[in-house]
């Protein structure tokens, strides 16, 4: 069987070059930050990355530690990594005993419950070639694209030039259908669609999650 090895970019050289040293790593691995655009070489092409993130502010257990992020900033996270190409490592620190936290427990449990509802935007997903929209983000799998709502705002939510190019939508979390409409006060605006929340507060207020069937 053929051995397969993954490396980060830690043992040295220019990942980024136009041709990096073959010690230079497969991906790159910036630590407790999100690269505003991703990761590119020189040549400006994507590259593989991975962000190296902790729960709470060390990588080791610290009793004394207990500044843990919260569920819904560790899922827009992810949504965060996922929408510009990348991974997200969450790094959790055991104790002497090699016993999790519980505090890690309760809120990996909340990530995984939503992670059960609306993973397919997550998993397989990547960058969706679009500009990041005022509302949230987009991740893409194919023909289908995931709107990431994580701000409601007034008024109907705004695709960018997206009329007629949306054959149905879904919410995500429940598949219940979802309006794609033009609301009478969108008539300056022939050249986006519009997607109709029923009341004014979103169904997730960590990140709601509209699938999108895309026509190209």
């Amino acid at each position: 069987m053929r051995k397969i090895r993954v490396i980060d970019n830690r043992l040295g050289g220019n990942i980024k070059a136009r041709e990096p040293e073959v010690y230079a790593g497969d991906f790159a691995s910036p630590e407790q930050i999100i690269p505003p655009e991703g990761v590119t070489n020189e040549a400006g092409e994507p590259i593989p990355w991975e962000a190296c993130i902790t729960l709470n502010n060390n990588w080791g257990y610290a009793a004394w530690d207990k500044n843990w992020k919260s569920p819904k900033t560790v899922v827009r996270a992810l949504v965060e990594c996922v929408s510009k190409g990348g991974n997200l490592l969450l790094n959790v620190g055991p104790t002497a005993r090699g016993e999790i936290p519980p505090e890690c427990l309760c809120i990996l449990a909340q990530v995984g419950e939503w992670m059960h509802r609306n993973g397919d935007s997550i998993y397989g997903c990547g960058n969706a070639g679009l500009p990041k929209p005022e509302w949230g983000r987009f991740t893409r799998r194919g023909d289908r694209l995931y709107a990431h709502v994580l701000d409601r705002g007034i008024g109907p939510i705004n695709l960018r030039g997206m009329h007629n190019r949306i054959a149905c939508a879904r919410l995500l979390a429940d598949d219940s259908e979802m309006r794609i409409d033009r609301p009478w006060n969108t008539i300056e605006y022939p050249d986006d669609a519009f997607i109709t929340f029923p009341t004014a507060e979103l169904p997730d207020e960590w990140d709601t999650v509209v699938e999108l069937v895309v026509r190209e």
